[in-house]
């Protein structure tokens, strides 16, 4: 396997760290192909990844961390890609681990464990871990960790569907879930990144949340719809019997409320199977 591995990082004004991080990579398996995604930065970050034996892909300008991935995967000719930032958090020792779960699972994505942070960030990746695991009937310890290893020939699929912002990792696991390939998540203890972290938790966080709701309704639209429907439905038939039972009368707004709840349960009807068929069409292109 392992001149079939290129190890892809994403970097943006990383010249502290960006040759120390290769080297460890080397220092793993030396065989694997590095290539570092250089997103317009403006310091020596390029230059020193030359440097230290890597290849570079320079972006004339910055696009962003998802369209850096994006660059690496599309460079990429192995079987298999890594995705590994280049601050120094991700422990390139841990690669062989994620490597060895990749020969029977599409996705391998290393978990964190231990601090992941401070507290409201914490807190804001445990929502949206609960709420995507929902989404994908499937745990999701660690729906935001950019460690993972794919099978270029898999991601390549979906390549499309990545935001070219920070919101990648999320895309990339909810749609591979909701399509059925096998995910792996191993737990990986990561080091504390070196410098300000680029992620804005107020208006990342709301990109993360309109990701996760645009995933469902793309591949499993019913797991929006039907609560919504459920929830509407109780509103009405709670609101007409509390009627009937006061004044004996059909008040016009429950009947109303109650025929939005079947409305809402015939669209989510109506999306499954249009979600269903641009599978099934995806599944037909590929095979071709």
């Amino acid at each position: 396997m392992d001149d079939q591995v290129t190890v892809i990082m994403p970097a943006l004004n990383e010249e502290a760290v960006i040759a120390k991080v290769i080297e460890r990579v080397r220092a793993v398996n030396d065989s694997w192909h590095i290539l570092i995604v250089d997103d317009g930065s403006t310091d020596r970050t390029a230059e020193l990844a030359r440097a230290a034996g890597a290849e570079v892909v320079s972006h004339p300008y910055r696009k962003g961390n998802g369209a850096a991935v994006k660059s690496g995967i599309r460079a990429a000719k192995t079987e298999y890609v890594v995705l590994l930032d280049s601050d120094g958090q991700h422990p390139p020792e841990r690669i062989p681990d994620l490597l060895e779960a990749a020969k029977t699972h599409e996705l391998v994505v290393a978990a964190r464990t231990g601090n992941k942070g401070a507290l409201h960030r914490n807190l804001a990746n445990s929502l949206y871990n609960r709420l995507a695991s929902y989404v994908a009937a499937f745990p999701i310890p660690d729906l935001t960790s950019g460690f993972r290893v794919f099978h270029r020939a898999t991601v390549l699929r979906f390549l499309y569907l990545f935001p070219n912002s920070f919101s990648y990792p999320t895309t990339s696991t909810l749609s591979m879930l909701r399509a059925g390939h096998s995910v792996k998540f191993i737990p990986v203890e990561f080091a504390p990144r070196v410098g300000k972290s680029k992620i804005s938790l107020l208006s990342d966080g709301v990109r993360f949340l309109l990701i996760i709701f645009r995933i469902t309704m793309m591949f499993s639209p019913l797991r929006i719809f039907f609560p919504l429907f459920l929830g509407t439905f109780a509103i009405g038939a709670t609101y007409l019997g509390v009627s009937l039972a006061r004044t004996s009368t059909f008040p016009p707004a429950a009947l109303f409320i109650l025929f939005s709840s079947v409305l809402l349960f015939a669209m989510g009807l109506l999306s499954e199977q249009i979600a269903q068929l641009r599978l099934a069409y995806t599944e037909v292109r590929d095979d071709e």
